[in-house]
């Protein structure tokens, strides 16, 4: 029970790594707000999360519009009384192809990192208000290094990576900013390039560990910054890789 007493605000929280981060923090006694641009998704992981005993509620956001996160987290107070924990989950991979069209580009980035730092700035008051807020950000190993199938998606995490670390300054000592760089993860964002048989051979020779992630594997990595075992863990960007950016 590593999260209780705490009242977390997971984005993206319908699917893939958010909803196993809002799952996990529930089950480690967090009471916690799901939130997602597709309300049905948001709803079907805040059922899930009380059906196992926990706290949740159920938020349709869209994380590019300022007042949305603003209303996020005035809900979440609202209903649990203050806001200890935000997890920026939310994210889109974009497209793949090498002449990126400029609209695709901005969607990524407003998305991504946009979108983050939009969440972030509503929730900051709330975190500070909690005297142990914490704030844990979905990078990515191409926010670390080169290689990624689309240079919008790299460049969005690249600026999380950066954002985090500029925000861990700003905000101490009253809020913790991390993120973790998760490595590749079979999930709906990655479905696309995970179907390609030999995408997946060549890039699993790249992982010392021999195998891709889970989801599981981010949501532990989350759970730990966000709980109080990390309080004196700030500024740190944890690639979770199988060790894909140590070759």
């Amino acid at each position: 029970m590593r999260m209780r007493g705490k009242t977390a605000v997971v984005t993206g929280a319908g699917s893939g790594l958010g909803r196993a981060t809002a799952m996990r923090l529930a089950a480690e006694g967090a009471r916690v707000a799901c939130a997602d641009r597709v309300g049905a998704r948001a709803e079907s992981t805040a059922t899930a999360i009380t059906d196992a005993g926990g706290e949740a509620l159920a938020l349709a956001i869209d994380v590019t519009d300022a007042g949305d996160c603003g209303r996020m987290i005035e809900a979440t107070r609202r209903r649990f009384g203050s806001v200890t924990t935000l997890v920026n989950s939310a994210g889109i991979a974009g497209s793949m192809e090498a002449e990126l069209a400029p609209a695709d580009w901005r969607q990524v980035i407003e998305v991504n990192l946009t979108g983050t730092w939009l969440a972030a700035h509503a929730a900051h008051a709330a975190l500070a208000e909690s005297g142990h807020g914490s704030v844990t950000n979905l990078a990515s190993i191409y926010g670390l290094t080169g290689g990624s199938r689309s240079a919008a998606y790299a460049a969005s995490k690249g600026g999380v990576t950066n954002l985090t670390r500029q925000l861990a300054v700003q905000w101490a000592p009253a809020v913790r900013v991390n993120c973790v760089c998760p490595g590749h993860v079979d999930t709906p964002l990655t479905a696309a390039v995970m179907a390609d048989a030999s995408w997946r051979e060549a890039t699993l020779r790249k992982y010392p560990l021999g195998r891709f992630g889970h989801v599981e594997d981010v949501a532990a990595a989350i759970l730990y910054l966000a709980s109080d075992e990390a309080a004196f863990v700030t500024g740190v960007a944890l690639p979770v890789d199988g060790g894909y950016t140590a070759v």
